[in-house]
């Protein structure tokens, strides 16, 4: 058996994250016991909201706070090397919430999920549009955004991993699409690739300007990623009715010496306008996820849905695909490919 290989959390980021701040560690492959399954990983997902459990004291009644010198927790897909539980066996597919490790463990309390054996399309999806990513953008449409043909929507980090797809979702049950995104590349691919109506630039353009000039009588939906003062503006052009989707704050995962990012400022005018603001977690819906695969598979059949990645390879490179990742270097889905 190979020597395994993790990648830990060597100390708390003093605001912006930065490679250093992890460490590459060399042990034996784990042994299981009853009950536990031994995993060897083929990809990593990144995703932003991990950031938030490396700070000190950010445990909460959902994940507790990531440990010092212990391997990184993660979004994962592989392969099952070895079974003691009923429920999987060698060579299964699964993707699940483990940690930056080569090998690792998982026992009937992780958080795991088997895939078919027989995949529709690359097995990188399944870490992505087809994952985690990809539901939580579906469950945010579909449940809470609840799209009609004509709304106006607005989606913040649009070219990230989950706005991504979500405005793809939006554009296809009949909404004019807006991104938000602060690169004039990025902004381009959005309307030129993905189907979105507008952009806005919000590092050539003041946000609330923008909003103004482009949802002159309001927004129906407003899908965030973003929080903090992208949250604030766009409060603040809501039409009555509208529904927020609160899936991030990728603004407040760094904030240095945890200092509050500013955010809302007019929550009363969130009830005269009787506006629906919910947050969700794609977990809970463990129930659902053969119908929202279902359906993000058929918006790839029939090319309503288009997948976007940015891939680094090798376990030792996660450190620096979080940091792309955060720093907005990628367009779409970021993956590790081990």
């Amino acid at each position: 058996m190979p020597t395994n290989i993790s990648i830990v959390l060597e100390r708390r980021p003093g605001g912006q994250l930065r490679v250093d701040d992890f460490r590459k560690v060399e042990s034996p492959v784990p042994v299981i016991g009853d009950g536990e399954m031994l995993v060897e990983h083929r990809l990593f997902s990144m995703d932003a909201g991990f950031r938030n459990w490396m700070n000190e004291g950010s445990g909460d009644g959902y994940l507790a706070a990531m440990a010092l010198d212990e391997p990184v927790m993660s979004l994962t897909l592989g392969v099952v090397v070895e079974s003691r539980r009923p429920d999987f066996v060698a060579g299964d597919l699964f993707m699940g919430r483990l940690a930056w490790m080569r090998f690792s463990k998982a026992g009937p309390d992780d958080f795991v999920t088997r895939l078919p054996h027989s995949l529709r399309f690359p097995l990188s999806y399944y870490a992505g549009i087809l994952g985690g990513t990809g539901m939580t953008a579906w469950f945010g449409v579909n449940d809470i955004a609840k799209p009609r043909g004509g709304d106006i929507a607005v989606v913040s980090a649009a070219a990230g991993a989950v706005g991504i797809v979500a405005g793809q979702l939006l554009k296809a049950a009949g909404a004019h699409v807006i991104g938000i995104s602060g690169n004039a590349h990025k902004c381009d691919r959005l309307v030129r690739e993905f189907g979105f109506d507008a952009t806005i630039n919000y590092r050539e353009e003041n946000l609330d300007d923008a909003l103004a000039r482009l949802c002159p009588y309001g927004m129906d939906i407003f899908f965030d990623n973003v929080g903090g003062r992208t949250l604030n503006s766009a409060l603040h052009h809501l039409r009555e009715f509208a529904r927020v989707v609160l899936c991030g704050s990728v603004s407040t995962y760094e904030s240095a010496d945890g200092i509050p990012v500013p955010g809302p400022d007019n929550l009363f005018e969130m009830v005269t306008k009787r506006v629906l603001l919910k947050g969700f977690m794609y977990t809970d819906e463990g129930g659902r996820y053969p119908e929202a695969m279902a359906a993000l598979e058929a918006g790839l059949t029939d090319g309503s849905l288009r997948n976007a990645e940015y891939v680094l390879k090798g376990i030792e490179s996660a450190p620096q695909a979080f940091c792309d990742m955060l720093a907005g270097k990628n367009m779409g889905k970021t993956l590790v490919e081990l």
